[in-house]
């Protein structure tokens, strides 16, 4: 192709590239705008949802039990005593050195927790918007002999949330776990993991066995959470430092890239699962230039990029979103990486 050299043509060319440029400059600040409008439209009906929070302390009623008030806390926490036990194994419990120090160290950590109740109070008012079915539950908190695989469950009409599974990364009790695992025993990620629990519960099990469908339920997870808590920063819905999210948003299209090369996304390979999607010490490429840096879990900020792109590109309901199969959004979602 010969290039045109006349001046007037070159004149006229640059003109009509300013104004195609400040057409989309315009166009850009209008659906920002837009999109800005209808957000704090949706914000302002959440505000008026009716919501009450309180927070039961177990953990508290608990450290002060006695022969004399233990019936009266079985009778008011049942879920909390297996039948099985005497009321001497309680007691028992209750006064072992080991368990008094963990109360210490929780009142320490959580002499009042009016924070959570406003973030709780926050939250709950936008699962209901989303989902109108769902009941605000009865807040409990715990301790659970750092049970960190269950720090926070939800069953039916109950939250209980273990207190001593956040008393800081550095904590002493902490020190036989591993570091990728402890680095979220903070208390910033109790809200973070109340909203995940309710999204997990909301998507449901994995009905698809390939490496495709994991990930997009695990975006499905997290694009719920995003709605539920959309001041919150994204690192922390993801259970990342700062830098670690850089780095995945850095390295988004190489990712997926290596995905594709690898031919990974039909695969049933149930080694990818802890691989690129469960918690651990960082993803394992089998690169060593890259393990070294990339962080745990990169799988499912690519399936959370995937279902954002489908719910962007389709006009479809949060219930459709949940009920489609990973095929139906992987191939309507026009996901195309960010470079």
């Amino acid at each position: 192709m010969a290039f045109y050299r006349n001046g007037n043509y070159l004149k006229s060319s640059l003109n009509l590239v300013m104004k195609s440029l400040k057409f989309l400059k315009c166009a850009l600040v209008f659906c920002v705008l837009f999109s800005c409008n209808k957000e704090s439209k949706i914000e302002k009906e959440i505000e008026k949802i009716p919501v009450k929070i309180t927070i039961e302390r177990f953990d508290r009623l608990f450290a002060d039990v006695d022969e004399e008030n233990l019936s009266d806390l079985k009778r008011d926490f049942p879920f909390l005593f297996s039948a099985k036990y005497a009321d001497s194994v309680w007691l028992k419990k209750a006064k072992d050195t080991i368990q008094q120090e963990v109360n210490r160290e929780v009142e320490k950590a959580f002499p009042d927790l009016t924070a959570e109740i406003d973030e709780l109070h926050s939250l709950f008012q936008h699962i209901k918007f989303y989902f109108p079915e769902i009941n605000v539950p009865r807040v409990i908190t715990i301790t659970s002999d750092v049970d960190y695989r269950n720090k926070v469950v939800i069953s039916k009409d109950l939250l209980i949330i273990s207190l001593d599974t956040y008393l800081g990364a550095d904590h002493h009790f902490y020190e036989a776990i591993q570091k990728y695992l402890k680095r979220n025993f903070i208390r910033e990620q109790i809200i973070a993991d109340v909203a995940g629990a309710y999204a997990k519960n909301q998507v449901g099990p994995i009905r698809e066995r390939t490496f495709l469908a994991n990930m997009i339920s695990f975006g499905k997870e997290l694009y719920l959470k995003n709605l539920f808590l959309p001041e919150t920063d994204d690192a922390v819905k993801l259970g990342y430092t700062k830098e670690q999210f850089n780095w995945v948003q850095d390295n988004e299209e190489p990712i997926w890239r290596f995905f594709i090369d690898k031919q990974l996304l039909y695969s049933t390979d149930s080694s990818l699962m802890p691989r690129f999607l469960y918690p651990g010490p960082f993803s394992k490429f089998y690169l060593e230039e890259i393990d070294k840096e990339a962080p745990d879990k990169v799988g499912q900020f690519i399936g959370w990029q995937i279902v954002a792109s489908y719910m962007k590109n389709n006009s479809v309901s949060l219930r459709q979103l949940l009920l489609a199969d990973a095929e139906t959004i992987f191939n309507n979602s026009k996901y195309k990486p960010a470079r």
